[in-house]
């Protein structure tokens, strides 16, 4: 409860203005400047602190499909210049470089953010300045904004999939284990709902600080529990004092299986495979996803930044948001945040994780739901498919026991 009074008192200073005037300081919506032969989009992610493990290379996949359009005409004549905010981990700090980008740079879009926290703390920055913000990561849903495209999964396309892979498996019994913000203790309250409906027992649930590298206590709980799965919703570092404290403890992914959805393969290369083998994870795009499209975005990635980077879904879905935003601007013929919404619905593009359609009403995309097993290689093969794109449907309005979660 803690985290979460501290997590309320973040988002609401960054509203309200403490450490910056996150709105800017008119009530005048910013004016994006398109008036020259290159028009400017923000990159706002954390290059710094806990979360930069997992979004340094989400902030590089955006600027390879940045260089990608620009080297075939940019947008609507103008060539794309990024302008990239490190977020450093920390919500207000989100906020303020999100003004910026909107204030003084006069970005036409913002591409970025990867915790629920830190999206919180500038969805009223957006929302004010009437800007439009391209979030490229899952998410716990139950959250729709006027100026937010969701490129990630939402909770019908992870988070319901991958609890019903597990209940297929015969997994009667769940630990969680979560890092202490808005988007784990969300996950967790729709984890328990459907484990209610379902016939599956929550054996524990147990938070950590965001960082925190102290995991020893909530290994052995986990172990004495005896359920048989763990649902992870740790993001960033923790994950990699978690898992080795999980192999200290004697557990493996054959005794105690565990589903993570904020572990990809750029996590994998940095925990260890040694410790991750034979664990699940719960995306919508792995590198080893069959395509062609997908084969083209491995190769150049790796071109770019090196053959021993991995892809992952969060650099697909922020690649991929780049594409649907520039499909969008080219059909309303405009940069106008308002004419670029009112032209988004049914925008499709042939994504490396496969065909994706925008869904105007809620601003979120379908996606297939894919269940994957990390390999001793560091790569995850995918083991279950929903085998068409799900409609996103951010407030699981389609499930009886969610109802009033919301």
């Amino acid at each position: 409860m803690a985290g979460a009074a501290a997590l309320a008192a973040v988002v609401t200073l960054s509203a309200c203005g403490a450490k910056t005037d996150a709105g800017g300081s008119s009530d005048k919506a910013a004016k994006a400047d398109t008036s020259g032969d290159t028009v400017k989009v923000g990159l706002l992610n954390s290059l710094s602190g806990t979360m930069a493990i997992s979004e340094v290379t989400v902030r590089d996949s955006l600027k390879l499909a940045i260089d990608e359009i620009n080297a075939k005409g940019g947008v609507l004549g103008k060539k794309i210049k990024p302008i990239s905010e490190d977020g450093a981990s920390d919500w207000p700090t989100f906020a303020e470089k999100a003004s910026k980008l909107i204030r003084e740079d006069r970005v036409v879009a913002t591409f970025g953010c990867w915790t629920s926290a830190s999206r919180k703390a500038v969805k009223p920055v957006f929302e004010k300045n009437k800007s439009l913000l391209f979030y490229p990561v899952q998410y716990e849903g139950l959250e729709e904004s006027p100026y937010i495209f969701y490129t990630g999964a939402t909770t019908n396309q992870q988070i319901v999939p991958a609890l019903d892979y597990l209940k297929s498996q015969g997994k009667k019994s769940i630990y969680l284990v979560g890092s202490d913000y808005v988007f784990p203790r969300t996950a967790n309250k729709i984890i328990k709902a459907y484990a209610k409906a379902n016939g599956m027992k929550v054996l524990g649930e147990d938070y950590a600080p965001l960082g925190s590298t102290e995991f020893s206590t909530i290994a052995n709980k986990v172990k004495a529990s005896k359920a048989d799965a763990v649902f992870n919703t740790l993001n960033g570092d923790s994950n990699v004092a978690f898992f080795k404290e999980y192999k200290s403890a004697g557990l493996t992914a054959a005794s105690m299986p565990v589903v993570s959805v904020s572990i990809a393969e750029e996590e994998v290369k940095s925990i260890g495979s040694q410790y991750l083998a034979g664990q699940l994870t719960a995306w919508n795009y792995y590198q080893t996803t069959a395509g062609a499209a997908n084969t083209e975005f491995v190769k150049a990635y790796k071109a770019k930044y090196g053959q021993d980077k991995p892809t992952s879904d969060p650099m697909e879905a922020a690649y991929t948001s780049v594409y649907l935003w520039k499909s969008m601007v080219e059909k309303a013929k405009s940069f106008d945040p308002e004419k670029v919404k009112a032209a988004s619905d049914g925008i499709t593009f042939d994504a490396p994780e496969g065909k994706v359609t925008v869904d105007g009403a809620s601003q979120h995309i379908y996606k297939t739901a894919r269940i994957g097993k990390i390999g001793t290689d560091g790569l995850i093969e995918q083991v279950w498919d929903s085998g068409k794109a799900i409609k996103p449907d951010p407030y699981l309005k389609g499930y009886s026991w969610a109802s009033g979660l919301s």
